[in-house]
């Protein structure tokens, strides 16, 4: 087997398949890629922890590098994105998940002694976690660089091989990442396909030994529709509308500024923003001008200001302007810091008094648009959250011990932050994952080697064996057994 640390000399030697520089990866070539990485995994031995961490090493080595390079184009493929938020919410976080993987993988990959009942004694029982084998990786547009790669650390980190397969909507970045990846790494243990919805299509077809898919739940019903021809197992990231609720007793100033930081980031471009903020009915005016304040402060202008993203499609553009034209009309207020513009860049919009039927509250909104819902006590609020499907996230405000306990149990989510936005994410001690219809499993560090690893049971018998005295003929030794462990009384 290549060792990752060689990576770069050898992936033009030894069986490498190269990758097209750009445009849709042909067909042929795509089931190539899969069918020497399944090959390998099923006739070389799983990687020992050195080899794991030289890959998790080549992977930092590639990301670091190559950083300004990968800024730029993602900033191209966005039509503006600050070179800051790249580096700040894509790298940072992924860069400290291979250091964390790195520094923890051999306490992860020690077999864990489990117990053995009297019944089996003298033995030994223990699980092995195991690579699974080829992880097919499909990854969104909004934080192209994080998403692709934050699931390979753990795919490679349990020792599995994996085929990544980045959005269309971000051409220039997926085309840079083919070819860095293909410098970094043995194709036969990383390679890239790009394309479009038909070569995704067929990239979920193939027979994977697990899919980690970040997107929308449309395209996650037909991520699984493709995966279940060949039972493969899916993990799915996925998004919803995820609620910030501001309790009575917290600083409406200190929310705001939380709040503006983790909606407005991107550009409101990310699966745990804040979709709508619920406050008291009586300060919702007062949290939307605060908000605006703290915006107004990061963003002083949003036309031609490098530090503000722009949406990343016309018709996302498109999408968020009636949204926000559909409350209007049906009577609510906004609170708009800039002018709509052509140039991709959505003016921060906070929208007090939306309809209850509303785009803005039915559906996630994945944009710099922010509803502000009022609330007379937490059991409106609950009943409110309770009444749509389970978001990913949950932001609460509050000192208060029983308040928070009352939301962390009344709105059941995939993660949560209290008094701040975003940051259980970053931890890569936390699972990140969704419920329900905002995903299906989590990763992120131990946990996300767990679940791209196979738990192995192994049990090894002693000297002894009671279990081979019970066989046939049956007679008062087997009986005497059964009754004892039945807890069978003699009458």
């Amino acid at each position: 087997m290549n060792g990752p640390g060689r990576a770069a000399e050898q992936t033009r030697t030894e069986g490498a398949t190269p990758h097209p520089p750009q445009g849709d990866t042909p067909p042929a070539l795509m089931a190539q890629l899969f069918a020497d990485q399944r090959h390998a995994s099923r006739h070389e031995p799983p990687p020992p922890a050195e080899a794991r961490r030289q890959a998790l090493s080549a992977l930092e080595t590639m990301v670091r590098d190559h950083l300004p390079e990968i800024a730029q184009a993602i900033s191209q493929d966005f039509g503006g994105r600050a070179v800051a938020e790249t580096e700040l919410l894509e790298a940072v976080p992924l860069l400290g998940a291979v250091r964390y993987a790195r520094r923890h993988l051999a306490r992860w990959m020690r077999p864990e002694r489990r117990l053995v009942a009297w019944q089996f004694l003298p033995s030994r029982a223990y699980v092995r976690h195991e690579p699974l084998g080829v992880v097919g990786i499909l990854s969104p547009w909004n934080y192209p660089l994080l998403l692709t790669l934050s699931p390979l650390v753990d795919a490679l980190a349990a020792g599995n091989r994996a085929l990544l397969k980045p959005s269309e909507l971000t051409p220039c970045f997926s085309a840079l990442l083919a070819r860095l990846v293909s410098e970094a790494f043995p194709a036969d243990r990383v390679a890239v396909v790009t394309g479009g919805p038909a070569v995704a299509a067929a990239f979920c077809a193939l027979p994977f030994d697990h899919i980690v898919f970040t997107g929308s739940g449309a395209v996650a019903r037909k991520v699984l529709a493709a995966a279940a021809p060949n039972l493969t197992p899916v993990t799915l990231e996925l998004g919803g509308k995820s609620p910030a609720i501001v309790c009575p007793d917290y600083s409406l100033a200190a929310a705001a500024r939380s709040i503006a930081l983790g909606k407005f980031l991107n550009a409101g471009q990310t699966c745990v923003a804040p979709d709508y903020v619920m406050a008291p009915h009586d300060k919702t005016e007062e949290l939307a001008e605060a908000i605006l304040a703290e915006v107004r402060r990061a963003w002083p202008a949003i036309e031609g200001n490098a530090d503000y993203t722009a949406v990343i499609e016309q018709r996302h553009f498109q999408r968020l302007a009636a949204a926000v034209e559909e409350a209007r009309v049906g009577g609510a207020r906004t609170f708009v810091h800039g002018i709509e513009g052509e140039t991709g860049r959505f003016p921060p919009t906070i929208v007090l008094d939306a309809p209850p039927e509303s785009l803005l509250l039915r559906e996630e909104i994945f944009g710099p648009v922010l509803p502000v819902v009022p609330y007379q006590n937490l059991d409106e609020a609950l009943a409110f959250i309770a009444a749509r499907e389970r978001p990913l996230a949950l932001y609460c405000f509050t000192h208060d011990r029983a308040m928070r306990e009352k939301l962390l149990d009344g709105a059941t989510s995939g993660g949560a932050t209290v008094n701040g936005t975003l940051l259980h994410v970053a931890r890569e001690g936390l699972p990140f994952g969704g419920i329900g219809p905002s995903g299906m499993g989590a990763y992120h560090g131990h946990d996300g080697f767990l679940r791209l690893s196979h738990a192995r049971a192994v049990h090894v018998a002693g000297p002894v064996n009671v279990l081979e005295w019970l066989g046939p003929p049956y007679g008062r030794f087997a009986r005497f057994v059964a009754d004892l462990m039945i807890g069978r009384r003699k009458g």
